[in-house]
């Protein structure tokens, strides 16, 4: 487990935290909603690793974090429409529900064409993501009776032998990202969570 500044990240930890990623490991790691459990983006069995740890049913997709709309923009068809919803919003804590482009890989799009993007409002998150140059898989790091862990501590205690790499971003009140579709420019609110969604309805 390494502790990193949530303000400051120290660029060393970073590059330390980025290259267990190239390396196809699997970490857990702060976003501005829960702990996330990722690898990158093309780490396919790094991602089978993440299904089996999670006992999740290979066909619910994975939703992943970009570092900015731009990088969205490789990942995903913007419209004009998405481009300017999702600027007014991110960082943030919302995932989007976009058309999926080729980048994609088909592992994490159980029969969809679409997927869910994030850019979490999280200094750390940011940082990790624009070190390793791809997008991170993100999924909630919960306990096996579905409990979201906010403390680094517990979370060691529990995962610290599953994963490669814990990052202690400190205390994180667990609340889930609110999660809208843009598909075809139709606003369609899935969940409702930490995102304010006012300006959705």
């Amino acid at each position: 487990m390494i502790s990193i500044n949530s303000q400051n990240p120290q660029m060393r930890l970073i590059k330390k935290a980025a290259d267990v990623l190239r390396d196809g490991g699997v970490i857990i790691y702060p976003t501005d909603t829960v702990y996330g459990l990722g690898c990158a983006l093309s780490n396919k069995k790094g991602i089978e690793r993440i299904y089996e740890l999670k006992k999740r049913n290979k066909k619910k997709p994975l939703s992943f974090v970009c570092s900015d709309l731009k990088h969205i923009s490789q990942y995903a068809k913007v419209t004009d429409y998405a481009y300017k919803t999702m600027k007014r919003l991110l960082p943030g804590a919302y995932t989007f529900i976009l058309e999926a482009s080729r980048l994609v890989p088909k592992i994490i799009l159980p029969k969809r064409s679409t997927t869910g993007i994030r850019v979490p409002d999280n200094q750390i998150c940011l940082a990790l993501i624009k070190e390793l140059g791809e997008p991170i898989i993100s999924t909630s790091v919960k306990t096996a009776q579905g409990e979201s862990l906010s403390d680094p501590c517990l979370i060691k205690e529990n995962f610290n032998h599953v994963v490669d790499l814990i990052i202690d971003g400190g205390i994180i009140m667990p609340e889930p990202s609110s999660v809208i579709s843009l598909v075809d420019d139709n606003i369609e609110i899935i969940r409702i969570g930490k995102g304010d969604i006012s300006a959705f309805q």
